[in-house]
């Protein structure tokens, strides 16, 4: 690319726009009015990763709080991830292939987890599922239960984070040629078959995402588990209750838990942001 050339922007209809030079000065007031905003952002986050040596963070990985709550954290929300895929799948396919009397609020029920504050979801969950709850009164006297234990922490997860997959998946499955499935239906395939080797494949990208974005928004997640859940170490004790914790009792193990967190939040933001880039780049 010549100099000339890389001096050049593209407008969004890819023609050529004005050289900067040729800019009129006022161009220059829209980025100075948005590096406010930006300097917010990027202050507490270089702010945190200073304040923490290398050296220190692979000294307190070792330390058994912090691996403790690690390896709950990836096996939670495995498990709630993996529930996501099995029972959040077919209810996507439902909602995007299926035209219902009540699916604009099955659709509205699928977002209300994303807006609703997680001390509000954790409530409800309690309520539902305690011992005096509404379904967990009867766990109880089948000698189940379920608050403030593991699987407390899974269903938490479960109930905050799966709509992030769901509704990636509707948009996924919208998105498919249906005639690329009339065609394989017309050549003799199943159902079945239509589903796995023409659907599946085609909404692939999409359903990675929503299962990316799921598995991050469970691990990130603390409101609706401290309280249905509780914080015990070990047991419930999942990274971001332990950084609570942290934070007042040993400000190390909450600066690394933050830095895992942090560094795990970003690869997840490329990911999912590269397959979407090449979703729309494929279309």
């Amino acid at each position: 690319m010549s100099s000339r050339a890389a001096d050049l922007a593209l407008s969004p209809d890819n023609q050529v726009a004005i050289p900067w030079w040729r800019q009129p000065r006022t161009g220059w007031l829209l980025p100075l009015l948005a590096l406010p905003l930006l300097i917010f952002l990027l202050l507490p986050l270089v702010a945190l990763i200073l304040r923490i040596e290398p050296s220190a963070l692979l000294i307190n990985l070792t330390k058994p709080p912090v691996r403790q709550a690690v390896n709950l954290s990836l096996w939670t929300t495995g498990m709630s991830t993996l529930l996501t895929l099995l029972f959040g799948t077919p209810l996507a396919y439902l909602v995007a292939r299926r035209h219902f009397r009540g699916r604009a609020a099955i659709d509205t029920l699928i977002d209300l987890p994303m807006v609703l504050p997680p001390s509000v979801a954790g409530i409800a969950l309690l309520l539902a599922f305690g011992r005096r709850g509404l379904l967990g009164s009867y766990l109880a006297d089948a000698g189940l239960s379920l608050a403030f234990s593991q699987s407390a922490v899974v269903l938490a997860q479960l109930f905050v984070a799966g709509p992030f997959y769901v509704k990636a998946a509707i948009a996924g499955f919208r998105h498919v040629d249906q005639e690329l499935e009339q065609a394989a239906a017309l050549d003799g395939a199943t159902q079945w078959g239509v589903f796995r080797y023409i659907t599946l494949p085609l909404a692939g990208s999409a359903l990675f995402g929503g299962m990316v974005m799921t598995w991050a928004r469970a691990l990130g997640e603390f409101g609706a588990t401290i309280i249905f859940a509780g914080n015990f170490p070990g047991r419930t004790q999942t990274m971001p209750l332990a950084i609570y914790i942290g934070f007042e009792l040993d400000l190390a193990i909450a600066l690394t838990l933050s830095v895992i967190l942090l560094t795990i939040s970003f690869f997840v933001l490329f990911i999912v942001k590269g397959l979407l880039h090449q979703h729309i780049s494929g279309q």
